[in-house]
């Protein structure tokens, strides 16, 4: 008993003198960066790893040097000639006024339109609403050559009954397929649907750092197809067992929607802070293109839509103003739940992209 005592007060007297060893070392350990490397924790998949992390851990990169999202990403090495979204009036958007009116109330906007997760924040000043649904998303359409990419950075996302040894067609790479063949046989869109996996390493599913190995795909993709003004990373959400997202369109059970925005901004102690290594200078934009089909459906599908969620990442959302991240269904979801929610979406994406729809 007497032996147990002693060599608790010796691991006792270790751990504080571990202690003392850590709150010494902390500043200088947060002066050389180790603030991003703890945050890395917090926000998986939206930083470096390996060999480029330590390159990203800089506080101020070299002026010769490109920034830590650069070099992952490459933002500096492509320059995408995008017709600039121009002002229209709410009107042509088919927008009620009554609608309008209300969305004008920032609180209003933000707890009806809105899912603000609790590590970032909304600001009054991120959306002029009048400014949001003015802008121009329009394209024009062509089979030609490919308008809308559409990829999934989690491409092994399933459903209920998705049987995944049949293939990636089993879960949300299906889907996107489905939205692919509408927008081109409905609507005159070409699209390119890239099914590149990027949750599997050395064959084990691993979705941390989908991000980082999506993003560089995607790059090449869009130099290669400078067509494309339209980029959509398409995802199925993971919920409690217990909930099930369905409503009902044109009398079909559909799997409900859900818009995910990054806005690279941390909530930190109730203060709003950039996180300033992820760059995206079309977050404004992004904010426009989601809200402007959120509306769309709510007036058109109510019920369709979930709230669209804010949280502090950027995901695939700065190579391009109408850029999305588009959670169809949950786990508790059909694959036809899934597959019924692509005609409605579809609908509301030609609302925004074309000036005449069908």
């Amino acid at each position: 008993m007497s032996v147990e005592q002693k060599g608790g007060g010796g691991q006792h007297a270790l751990s504080l003198f571990g202690l003392f060893l850590f709150l010494v070392a902390m500043p200088f350990f947060l002066q050389m960066g180790g603030g991003r490397w703890l945050l890395a924790e917090v926000l998986p998949g939206q930083v470096p790893h390996g060999s480029l992390a330590i390159q990203s851990l800089r506080t101020e990169p070299k002026d010769d040097e490109k920034s830590a999202a650069a070099a992952v990403w490459g933002i500096e090495d492509v320059e995408f000639q995008q017709k600039n979204a121009i002002h229209r009036n709410a009107e042509s958007l088919k927008v009620t006024q009554e609608v309008l009116d209300k969305m004008k109330d920032f609180s209003y906007l933000k707890s009806n339109f809105y899912t603000v997760d609790a590590r970032t924040a909304l600001l009054e000043g991120d959306i002029n609403v009048d400014e949001a649904l003015s802008m121009d998303f329009s394209i024009e359409p062509t089979l030609e050559e490919p308008k809308v990419l559409i990829f999934h950075t989690h491409t092994n996302e399933a459903y209920a009954d998705s049987d995944m040894s049949k293939g990636l067609e089993e879960g949300i790479c299906g889907v996107g397929e489905e939205l692919k063949r509408i927008l081109e046989e409905d609507y005159g869109i070409g699209v390119l649907h890239h099914m590149g996996v990027y949750d599997v390493v050395d064959g084990v599913g691993q979705r941390e750092g989908a991000y980082e190995r999506s993003g560089p795909a995607v790059e090449e993709i869009l130099k290669q197809y400078p067509s494309i003004e339209v980029c959509i990373d398409m995802h199925r959400d993971g919920i409690a067992e217990d909930t099930k997202l369905i409503t009902e369109v044109d009398g079909k059970t559909c799997a409900k929607v859900m818009f995910v925005n990054g806005i690279c901004r941390l909530n930190k102690d109730g203060q709003a802070e950039p996180v300033t290594w992820l760059e995206n200078k079309y977050i404004k934009e992004n904010l426009a293109f989601s809200l402007q089909m959120n509306t769309l459906a709510g007036q058109n599908y109510p019920g369709f839509m979930r709230k669209i969620y804010l949280n502090p990442y950027r995901f695939i959302l700065h190579y391009m103003p109408r850029s999305a991240l588009i959670e169809v269904g949950a786990q508790t979801n059909t694959k036809q739940e899934a597959l019924n929610a692509m005609e409605p979406l579809a609908k509301v994406l030609a609302e925004v992209l074309l000036e005449d729809t069908p």
